[in-house]
């Protein structure tokens, strides 16, 4: 843990909130009387510190404060949507004055409007979701400094991208015309390093990252920085491979957004434009019958835990894959009305998904895959979820007889999306916690390698 600990006694903004809290009802009142039929207004307040060093040298120190309104408005079915970052009386009346105007000369989207007023979240659960920091600048960068040094102890660091601290803290309301009032806040801290290694015409580069709701949860910042130096250092003389098809490992890193592939295709955005691979696939087995993806939306601390989403309904512990099986969507009002069904309460996404693993840590996976690709890096957006095709340009490690034998870049590793999930062999256990998608590492069956002879008209 660090030496620099949060102040514990650090209190949750009441006041502004409550203040807050008024400016939404105001504003929503005076929505009505100018012919709203229905109003829904966001309000934040965003405060933070980002610090970052490089060899030894303070590069950016930056103090930040944001805050915001933005303004919903339906009538006779037409939407009309405005902002502003000044929230005095007449800001707010040109505010109103600007979305009632947009509102009256769009398009009537029978799909628009709030959600049903007999659905809006009755409980907010305190979900530990709130601790700040006293680390002032100078502990910041005494921070970044010392991870950083760290970093730099092994001589075969030749030179540093730089080290960062990064500390945030954020409130806000949710509020509507049905007399919905939801209150959200929430802190964040990260420290991360980034560092280079090896000939200057092969030279390596790796970092690392740790990310908490609480301070006192991130890394300890010099062995943050060795770490990072581990991880560069290893990948010294990295080679490229032979075009072939092999069992790839992602790790837990990329797990995640493997992951958040499977919620972009099923949500529903992508839906009802149809541009998805899993157009009604609800019911299909998509992934092995082992599989369980749930959504967990009330973990306290978790870094994506919410009472409710950004329509006021209340989020719900809910299966997304149970026994390989697409249980639903992800869902909107909106795009539930679209596609005629029911919101799932996930209005601005996904709430802490948590995929269950089926095998154990990642060494035991190389032992039991023995031979192929462990992926530590992607390169490029080759993804297109209206066909589930994959490509992208990958870095890692070739693992023979189940170790590391040699690192690896510059090749490129490509499939499709639905037989990469249905035939997905293994999820590690070893669970990275550091965002939204909670996942370890997973074995993936086949995929095809582009490395050394590699002609791209023979891939046509």
């Amino acid at each position: 843990m660090n030496a620099l600990l949060a102040e514990p006694s650090l209190a949750p903004p009441t006041r502004e909130l409550d203040r807050l809290a008024g400016v939404a009802e105001e504003t929503i009142r005076q929505c009505r009387t100018r012919g709203a039929d229905a109003v829904e207004v966001h309000l934040s307040v965003e405060q933070g510190l980002a610090v970052n060093v490089r060899l030894g040298d303070v590069e950016t120190l930056e103090h930040t404060k944001d805050r915001g309104l933005s303004l919903t408005v339906y009538v006779g079915g037409r939407k009309g949507s405005a902002s502003t970052a000044d929230l005095k009386p007449e800001s707010l009346k040109i505010t109103i004055e600007q979305a009632i105007a947009i509102a009256r000369h769009t398009e009537v989207d029978s799909a628009a409007g709030l959600a049903a007023a007999e659905d809006m979240a009755k409980a907010f659960p305190d979900l530990d979701l709130w601790h700040p920091s006293a680390v002032s600048a100078d502990d910041a960068i005494e921070l970044a400094l010392r991870c950083e040094a760290a970093a730099l102890e092994d001589k075969r660091i030749r030179n540093s991208e730089g080290a960062g601290v990064s500390i945030s803290r954020g409130f806000g309301i949710y509020a509507n015309s049905h007399g919905f009032i939801g209150r959200e806040m929430g802190t964040r801290h990260s420290l991360q390093c980034s560092v280079l290694a090896g000939p200057d015409e092969a030279m390596q580069r790796d970092y690392h990252y740790s990310l908490g709701r609480g301070f006192d949860e991130l890394m300890d910042a010099a062995e943050l920085g060795r770490e990072t130096a581990r991880r560069t250092i290893a990948r010294i003389g990295a080679r490229t491979l032979a075009s072939q098809k092999t069992p790839v490992i992602l790790s837990a890193e990329l797990a995640r957004g493997f992951f958040g592939h499977l919620v972009s295709a099923v949500s529903g955005g992508a839906l009802y434009r149809k541009a998805s691979f899993l157009l009604d696939a609800v019911g299909q087995q998509v992934f092995p019958s082992w599989m369980h993806i749930a959504e967990a939306p009330h973990l306290l601390r978790g870094l994506g835990s919410a009472a409710f989403d950004d329509d006021g309904l209340a989020t719900r512990a809910q299966d997304l894959i149970r026994d390989g099986l697409l249980t639903r969507y992800v869902l909107s009002t909106y795009s539930a009305r679209k596609l005629g069904l029911t919101s799932t309460a996930n209005a601005g996404g996904v709430h802490n998904l948590i995929v269950t693993p089926n095998a154990g840590a990642l060494d035991e996976l190389f032992r039991a895959m023995g031979r192929g690709l462990y992926v530590t890096e992607l390169l490029g957006q080759g993804v297109s979820l209206i066909t589930g095709d994959y490509s992208r340009g990958a870095a890692g490690y070739w693992i023979e007889n189940g170790q590391i034998a040699y690192p690896v870049h510059e090749i490129t590793i490509a499939g499709t999306l639905r037989s990469m999930f249905a035939d997905l062999i293994a999820v590690g256990s070893d669970i990275d916690l550091r965002g939204n998608v909670r996942t370890g590492p997973v074995w993936l069956a086949e995929m095809s390698i582009a490395g050394e002879g590699f002609d791209e008209q023979d891939d046509e």
